[in-house]
């Protein structure tokens, strides 16, 4: 036996261009292509349900009006308009949207349009969720009792629920940034919303009149109330600040009081009286002095006499005395000092001087006394000042608190006088009954419903579709795990793809025979009909299609195995899988037909003892087969079947084995002696010995089997084999990982195929190879014939 080990698993490189940007386009291209059906179907779910939600949605018909607020219809009654801003006026809106939302103001509503006893407010169309719901509450109250409900309150309970069913369906807003609030309601009844929205405006303007008529009311017989608690004050405040003046002597006069005055006309009268003493007294030392100096000296000097009119005696003296003494000097000096005229004038300048100086006497006397006058006055108006500022501290302290009554009777009667004009304007504001809001747009009964909106309803549908079924779609992609093109494998496994196997047969129930259309291209039968197919059928579609894709996926295997196992005369070629149900057992039997239909002589084993698939598709059943021939009881030879159109021997598993009832152990009987003698002898007889083994996932057969086989092909199920599970089987099985040939890719959906390629990968252009692979007229007539 020639066995060596083959360095089949060196890596093909991949040829793939990276792409240059972030987002590879084409591969995204493509996962929008294979994944459009399945977007599809989500789309037209969600349209069904928008279609159904749309039959059995209750129509709702929309009334609405607007409301203008405006300041202006109130600036007659007003004596001056409120300042108006933008912050304030967003306040007053928002205001506004709260009342129109208010629990009380839809309590009006309820109340002026008796709405307690409406069937279509409190019992609108339900949908069936809320009916479902409804019953759930129902069955849960059954079990609970609550207390007995009197016809009263059963009666504001049903005003309570159609107010809050007024405030559910009612929409307030405010239009853009302007004065105006757009009011709508929604119901089942067009005239019912028509109605409520109009009676929701009425009910505001009233409220906007009531309000204001009650708080001027209430404001005005409070101001009434505090105007004569006011008015009782300011008059107890005056008569207090009258009795505290007069029982302090605090008597005013122009304003001031008259201690006050007294004081400053002696401050005035002293000043005067201190000027006139200090002139007396200078006048009467000036004087004094002269007479002091004796008569002569006096006489020269009473030219000092002061003011004029007092000393007029004393000038006409001193001029009498100037011009005696004069002729005296002139007598002397022309008649000598003893003249008696000279003489005679000296006497008399002596009687004149005796006379001025008695002038200066009483003069100064009378100085003297004016003196005398001027200090007893000065003296008595200091005394008369010194009482007037004792009087006058004292009623300054008295002041102090007089002042303190006067202010708080001013402060209490300018409060009067305001309480007094804001009673006023109160009670002219209570006869103008305008409201600072109008209607600028009257609601109208609706003709057509505004929800529904079936186009809406359906382009959301859509778009939920679409983003359903793109999640979905991106959920699948992200946990694709399987072989789906040869590139994968190359990738993954690092060993050569042969190609591609249609899926022959369905995958499951319902499912199209993909490969059928290939075949009827040729007008043939489909090779899979209902029931158990037999061995003839399964194992010559090679044969029934030369020309097929599925053919040539065979054909690659071959050359392949020829060119990498030319050392050796007869090979031994395991076909091996991950898992069951992979399609090993079809291919093994066409490849094994196309070896016998090439000329070479070839033998099927069917080595999958515990499942043997190949076995149970002979028919007649097998008495003796591999097994019989491993444990003894017969020659391998006597178990062979020919296959009389491709001269294929088949060695089926044996007859206990296809019943299930060998109590064998099948990795001992593939490791056994006898079965290295019985592939020694095949490959004496035969070129090829094509084995078909269990999967390597559960059993341990293969690996049994490994060291008698050449090579393996590798079957990978197309789209459903993990390809982690291939790669980690392959990793930890190194002998056989470096005996595979090369991988086939089987139940291919040949369809979808071109979906998960790059655009320019060989999967998208396999519809131009089609030509290669479609047999002409005459050789299908040939083989037909034959």
């Amino acid at each position: 036996m020639n066995q060596r080990s083959l360095p089949f698993n060196s890596v093909v490189p991949r040829n793939v261009e990276e792409p240059d940007g972030f987002i590879d386009l084409d591969r995204l291209f493509s996962v929008v292509l294979r994944r459009a059906r399945m977007v599809g179907l989500f789309v037209a779910l969600f349209i069904a349900l928008g279609v159904a939600y749309l039959v059995f949605a209750t129509p709702l018909y929309t009334s609405a009006t607007q409301v203008l607020l405006d300041e202006n219809l109130s600036k007659f009654a007003e004596e001056q308009a409120p300042p108006q801003n933008s912050a304030l006026l967003d306040t007053q809106i928002a205001s506004a949207v709260e009342i129109l939302k208010s629990g009380e103001l839809a309590l009006r509503v309820v109340d002026k349009m008796n709405l307690a006893d409406n069937d279509t407010v409190l019992n609108p169309p339900r949908s069936p969720f809320d009916v479902v719901k409804d019953g759930l509450k129902s069955v849960t109250g059954i079990f609970s009792s609550g207390p007995e409900i009197s016809e009263d309150m059963a009666r504001n309970g049903r005003r309570q629920k159609a107010a809050a069913l007024l405030q559910q369906g009612l929409a307030v807003e405010r239009v853009t940034r302007s004065s105006v609030v757009s009011l709508a309601y929604r119901s089942s009844d067009p005239q019912l919303a028509a109605g409520i929205v109009r009676t929701y405006a009425d009910a505001y303007l009233n409220d906007q009149l009531n309000a204001n008529f009650e708080a001027t009311e209430r404001a005005s017989v409070w101001l009434q109330e505090r105007l004569a608690d006011l008015r009782q004050r300011t008059q107890t405040a005056s008569l207090e600040v009258e009795k505290y003046r007069s029982e302090n002597g605090l008597t005013l006069a122009r304003g001031e009081l008259m201690s006050e005055q007294q004081l400053a006309d002696l401050n005035s009268q002293l000043i005067i009286a201190q000027a006139d003493s200090a002139s007396a007294s200078a006048r009467y030392k000036q004087f004094q002095a002269i007479v002091d100096q004796g008569p002569e000296t006096a006489v020269k000097n009473a030219t000092i006499s002061a003011k004029e009119g007092d000393n007029s005696v004393i000038r006409d003296l001193r001029t009498r005395y100037l011009a005696v003494s004069k002729r005296e000097q002139d007598v002397s000096q022309s008649f000598g000092a003893d003249h008696p005229q000279a003489v005679s004038l000296r006497k008399e300048k002596t009687d004149v001087g005796r006379q001025i100086f008695q002038e200066l006497q009483q003069l100064t006397a009378s100085y003297r006394n004016e003196y005398e006058v001027a200090r007893s006055r000065e003296a008595s108006l200091r005394e008369n000042i010194e009482g007037t500022t004792g009087r006058n501290a004292n009623a300054n302290v008295s002041l102090v608190h007089l002042r303190e009554l006067e202010q708080r009777a001013a402060a209490l009667k300018t409060l009067y006088e305001t309480y007094l004009n804001r009673y006023e304007q109160a009670s002219q504001q209570r006869s103008f009954p305008i409201a600072k809001a109008r209607v600028i747009s009257s609601a109208g009964v609706p003709a057509s419903p505004s929800s529904p909106k079936k186009t809406m309803v359906l382009a959301l549908s859509a778009v939920l579709g679409l983003m359903a079924g793109g999640a979905f779609a991106a959920f699948q992609e992200f946990r694709e795990r399987t072989f789906r093109l040869e590139g994968d494998v190359r990738a993954i496994l690092g060993h050569r793809s042969f190609g591609y196997i249609p899926l022959v047969g369905p995958r499951h129930p319902g499912t199209t025979d993909l490969v059928r259309a290939k075949l009827m291209k040729n007008k043939m039968p489909p090779p899979v009909t209902q029931g158990a197919p037999s061995f003839e059928r399964l194992s010559r579609i090679v044969l029934d299609a030369p020309r097929s894709s599925f053919t040539e996926t065979f054909r690659n295997a071959k050359l392949a195995c020829d060119r990498m196992l030319t050392g050796n005369g007869s090979r031994v070629i395991g076909i091996a899988s991950a898992v069951p149900d992979e399609g090993k057992s079809i291919i093994a039997a066409n490849f094994a037909a196309l070896l016998a239909a090439s000329g070479k002589k070839t033998l099927l084993i069917d080595a999958d003892i515990r499942k043997p698939g190949l076995s149970k598709m002979i028919n007649p059943p097998p008495k003796a087969g591999l097994v019989e021939a491993l444990i003894g009881q017969a020659s391998w030879p006597a178990g062979i079947k020919i296959d009389q159109q491709t001269k294929l021997a088949i060695l089926p598993v044996g007859g206990e084995a296809v019943d299930g009832n060998g109590p064998y152990d099948s990795h001992e009987l593939l490791a056994s002696p006898a079965m290295a003698e019985l592939i020694d002898n095949a490959r004496k007889s035969f070129d090829y010995v094509v084995v078909d083994l269990a999967a390597l996932a559960p059993v341990v057969d293969a690996k049994a089997f490994a060291p008698l086989a050449d090579g393996f092909l590798y079957v990978a199920e197309w789209g459903r084999t993990p390809s982690r599970l291939v790669r980690d089987l392959l990793h930890s099985e190194p002998q056989i990982n470096a005996k595979i040939l090369g991988v086939i890719l089987n139940k291919t959906d040949m369809q979808e195929l071109a979906k998960y390629s790059d655009f320019g990968g060989a999967e998208h252009y396999r519809h131009r190879y089609e030509k290669y692979y479609i047999e002409s007229a005459g050789t299908r007539r040939k083989t037909e014939a034959a």
